[in-house]
């Protein structure tokens, strides 16, 4: 589900030829729950965390890292800016504080069978792009079948079951889907980015561009310093500022992104004031890296905000498509060599829990043995499965922090003999070709450097022979998407609400196709039946009950040596920004926030003094 503007999608479902009759039509709705109904009724004027009266004006200024070579969010060529999707809209909003609710944008109205065996659209008849042209039917059936062709081989998944957008009235669009129940394709379809077909004809959609793109969004491209700078202005009339969806939200009249080489590098710029806004995902620079005069003056704010969401999955990713990861016995004893205890106590101050789960910090993690549900999922494949995933709870193995860990790579050691590996004259080698265990540790950030010093050291005591290799974003995601590595650090986020995403992540299809996250390669038919389990869940407590099957099935694969969460985001801003009183549960909506002008008049006059 969960795919935020612009990477949105759909999917699956089932339908006859023949559709209900005209008495039989479903009643337009506002939006759409994926289980029961949703949070806001059809008279909400605003979500409940934004200020529908924030004032309008001021800058914002955020970080990016590395580089990038393209205005088109949605190929797989080229490396897009960071921000596009300010520029274009959705048919429909998901809300922040539920699991999984869409209300209507570019639709104004949903049209929803009571099988969800398909949906369909009323677009609103204000809806304009920029150039002032109106949205049409037309252009949502052109984005929908210019992404599933040429778009980035995510889409073409996510929308592969969905058999074809069509015309049904001046302003009404209907997908009909294929494949079986799929309840929560209907809300994926509002998620569906609409293009305008006039601007890209004549135009060759899947070439990486730095042309600026038409959109209807509340904002547009203004300034384009290739691979450093994107700045977008406010759209003053936009068309879709008063919807009740974006009441309150985008309150800033110039969004800019600077981008820096690394986040050592970015880090410095922030506490110059070069930027406003940075979320910290390095422990050791959240405790003693915002040490300065700023911070202690109270110029820069540093505050630790609780969401309720998943945590999902990081760590280490083994490329089960190269030979030496093919035997899940191998990649459960390296996890032997990776001290998480001693890492958190000495480089993370504390600061991080284990990670144990793809649904990390949430009731979708599996706990304890297998209950009824999860078993009558489970026993049809109790021979193809391993035994652990009755028997066990999956737990990554623990250290007691001291660094020693001669007993745990004894395990590992013994392990590996038991896979057909051994040491011959220091090297780690497989006893039937001779092949030594030698791999690279593909990274993009250097802060990891650190991390993976230490466990590459405990490899070569295994007699592994490890490196690591850091490269440019350009070249680390041309090598990601084409499965070019050995080993990547990996990040699977997770919603309240899983779905046609997991295809994405652990399909056999997905495994074979470039661009897609199933990094480690998983090609299971077991996995692939539960994710159908998923998709089609008809409740929350069935959907619960499958992604808790899926999360035994995949920690027992071993396709990840697990790290590390907190159950909060870390946000350091420059102290000029007002925020709503009620922040939303399930996420950080930084566009709700805006410039306060008498504490930015305040900053300006302190720094000022200071200087």
């Amino acid at each position: 589900m969960v795919l935020s503007r612009p990477a949105l999608a759909l999917l699956l479902f089932a339908l006859p030829a023949v559709f209900a009759s005209a008495a039989e039509e479903p009643t337009p709705v506002h939006g759409v729950a994926m289980h029961g109904a949703p949070k806001y009724g059809p008279d909400f004027r605003h979500f409940d965390y934004v200020n529908p009266d924030a004032p309008k004006g001021g800058t914002v200024i955020f970080s990016a890292i590395g580089t990038f070579d393209s205005l088109n969010p949605y190929i797989l060529k080229g490396v897009p800016a960071a921000g596009l999707g300010l520029v274009f809209q959705t048919l429909t909003v998901q809300s922040q504080d539920e699991p999984f609710s869409e209300y209507a944008e570019i639709a104004e109205s949903i049209l929803v069978p009571e099988d969800r065996s398909w949906v369909a659209f009323d677009l609103r008849p204000q809806a304009r792009w920029h150039d002032g042209r109106p949205i049409t039917v037309e252009d949502v059936i052109f984005s929908f079948d210019t992404l599933k062709s040429k778009g980035h081989p995510f889409y073409r998944a996510y929308y592969r079951n969905v058999v074809k957008a069509e015309k049904i009235g001046e302003r009404r669009v209907r997908f009909l889907f294929e494949g079986g129940t799929n309840r929560e394709l209907p809300l994926i379809v509002g998620q569906l980015p609409v293009l305008p077909k006039h601007y890209y004809e004549g135009r060759d959609f899947e070439r990486a561009t730095l042309d600026a793109p038409l959109g209807s969004g509340p904002y547009r491209v203004e300034r384009v310093d290739a691979g450093r700078t994107i700045v977008y202005r406010r759209v003053t009339d936009w068309w879709g500022a008063d919807l009740p969806v974006n009441r309150g939200r985008y309150n800033f009249d110039e969004i800019r992104y600077e981008y820096y080489r690394d986040s050592d590098v970015a880090l410095e710029a922030f506490k110059a004031g070069q930027y406003d806004i940075r979320l910290e995902n390095t422990a050791k620079l959240w405790a003693t890296g915002y040490d300065s005069p700023a911070l202690e003056r109270g110029w820069i704010v540093k505050e630790e905000i609780p969401v309720e969401q998943p945590a999902g999955m990081q760590g280490f990713v083994f490329n089960t498509r190269r030979e030496i990861f093919r035997d899940r016995r191998v990649r459960a004893a390296l996890a032997y060599a990776f001290d998480f205890e001693w890492t958190n106590r000495t480089l993370f101050y504390g600061a991080y829990t284990r990670t144990d789960s793809y649904f990390e910090n949430s009731e979708l993690e599996a706990e304890g043995l297998p209950g009824p549900a999860e078993l009558a999922l489970l026993e049809p494949f109790r021979d193809r499965l391993p035994a652990e995933v009755f028997t066990r709870r999956y737990e990554p193995p623990k250290t007691d922090g001291s660094g020693n860990l001669r007993e745990q790579l004894r395990t590992a050691l013994r392990m590996l003999r038991e896979a057909g590996w051994d040491v011959r004259d220091g090297r780690l080698v497989q006893l039937a070709s001779g092949m030594p265990m030698r791999f690279e540790i593909l990274l993009v950030n250097p802060a990891f450097e650190r991390i993976v010093g230490p466990f590459v050291q405990n490899l070569a005591r295994l007699g592994i022979e490890a490196s690591v290799r850091t490269v440019d974003t350009a070249q680390y995601e041309n090598r990601v998407n084409q499965f070019d590595f050995d080993m990547i650090v990996g990040v699977w986020g997770q919603s309240l609400s899983p779905g046609n995403e997991q295809r994405d992540f652990w399909s056999c299809e997905a495994a074979n196709t470039p661009g897609s996250r199933n990094w480690a390669g998983v090609c299971d038919p077991v996995v692939d039946a539960l994710i159908d389990r998923i998709i089609g869940a008809p409740s929350r407590e069935e959907l619960v009950a499958a992604c808790r099957a899926l999360d035994r099935v995949l920690l027992w694969g071993h396709y990840v040596i697990p790290h590390w969460h907190i159950p909060y985001l870390r946000v350091a801003y420059w102290n000029k920004f007002g925020r709503p009183a009620v922040l939303p549960r399930h996420d950080l909506d930084l566009f709700a926030w805006w410039v306060d002008p008498a504490k930015l008049a305040a900053l300006q006059a302190a720094r000022g003094a200071g200087r």
